[in-house]
């Protein structure tokens, strides 16, 4: 294509090791090979700047801002100016001045917005090709959060459902097309935008990488081996709160359901940041919490079983496809599911109440033949379908068709 590509993202897509920077850094690579690509991003922590040289290998020229606003004074900057914090948390005048002047002295012909916090970053006369990545619907996340919660945190997720899903609206409508990870996720947007709006609505979903996440490759972690008896694995960032509610769950529901039959079963959380109230029941009851490790495949190879029974799930969940392309036997919720379109009791089984999962799990320990049939075909299941190549493919589509006329919004 000719021209060069702007990208704006809430969080530096390297290294790839969780749920949405996998998504960004394979976009951002697959951007790089159709045009020159200037990046726009923030840092959460010092490890991230150690990933800058990663960044400035791909980048035609990037801006890489530390995040250092706390929740709380973006809380008030959102109530005094009626915006969702969300947007405030994620604004840095810094930020908006370099991507102020990327678009007045190079030849940008399409912008990439990856996450809908950061659309606010696009000026109102810009002409060339938008294409805004909710990846899901984060003002339906909020609304189930929300709703999970009593009191004022409940008025607070309340609040910033609303709000978000008014900007949702407000980039669709300004886009040449919006982009969310799976059908569903596509249904559900179009059903919340106004009947009148003119938002062009696709699907870009999520791959995996099967040469890499290939169990043949790595040796199962050591400290995990160690524990005797069938072990459980449940992967993910660990203060993100539906993973934390997942495996609470695993912890004090699903768990001594399990051990009440095989009292030698373990429980693995694996994942950055694990919360206090997860931390305070590692070594208990056959509960074990690791933090963040360097390669997640390890791990997965040491497990009998994954068990992802999240109770609010948007979007794919790259935990799943992570456990296939393992040929781990995988016992998960419908949330989990979503946007997976393997077949239950073929590629993997699909349960909900705390009992069923339970019943699952204790199905594929006591039939290892099972288990091991399962995780094959779920291996399977991701080469086949579930490539990066396959799922980015539009891309080229996405950003290289002509612009249309735009009015503010």
């Amino acid at each position: 294509m000719s021209g060069e590509i702007l990208f704006i993202a809430h969080r530096l897509p390297f290294p790839p090791d969780r749920g949405d920077k996998i998504r960004s850094h394979h976009i951002l690579k697959h951007l790089a090979s159709l045009a020159p690509v200037h990046v726009a991003t923030f840092a959460d922590d010092e490890a991230d700047f150690a990933e800058e040289a990663s960044l400035a290998s791909m980048a035609a020229s990037y801006c890489l801002r530390r995040r250092t606003k706390p929740l709380p004074l973006a809380a008030l900057q959102a109530l005094a100016t009626g915006r969702p914090v969300s947007l405030t948390a994620f604004h840095d005048r810094a930020l908006a001045d370099y991507v102020a002047e990327v678009l007045a002295t190079r030849p940008i012909v399409a912008i990439y917005v990856f996450s809908g916090q950061m659309g606010q970053y696009v000026p109102v006369d810009f002409t060339g090709r938008l294409i805004v990545d909710l990846v899901d619907v984060d003002s339906a996340k909020f609304e189930a959060y929300a709703a999970k919660r009593s009191g004022p945190m409940a008025l607070v997720e309340a609040r910033e459902a609303r709000r978000l899903a008014a900007e949702e609206a407000r980039l669709a409508a300004r886009a040449d097309v919006t982009l969310l990870i799976s059908s569903a996720e596509t249904e559900l947007f179009r059903s919340r935008l106004p009947v009148a709006s003119p938002a062009e609505v696709r699907v870009l979903g999520n791959g995996i990488d099967s040469v890499g996440f290939d169990p043949a490759l790595v040796s199962p972690e050591p400290k995990m081996t160690a524990c005797a008896g069938p072990r459980l694995i449940f992967t993910g960032q660990m203060d993100y709160a539906p993973n934390i509610d997942a495996a609470l769950r695993v912890i004090d529901r699903v768990l001594p359901r399990i051990r009440a039959v095989r009292p030698d079963t373990s429980f693995h959380v694996v994942g950055r940041n694990p919360t206090s109230e997860l931390l305070a029941r590692h070594g208990r009851d056959g509960c074990h919490v690791w933090g963040r490790v360097e390669d997640i495949r390890p791990w997965l190879a040491a497990a009998d079983c994954a068990l992802i029974p999240l109770e609010i799930g948007r979007g794919v969940q790259n935990k799943v496809l992570e456990a296939m392309s393992m040929a781990l036997p995988v016992v998960l919720s419908n949330e989990a599911a979503t946007g997976i379109a393997a077949q239950n009791g073929e590629h993997f089984a699909v349960v909900d109440n705390d009992a069923a999962l339970a019943e699952a799990v204790l199905a594929m320990l006591d039939d290892p033949a099972r288990a091991r049939a399962m995780g094959a075909a779920a291996r399977r299941f991701v080469v086949e379908n579930a490539s990066w190549e396959a799922a980015l493919a539009p891309l080229a589509e996405f950003v290289g068709g002509p612009g249309r006329v735009r009015h503010a919004a």
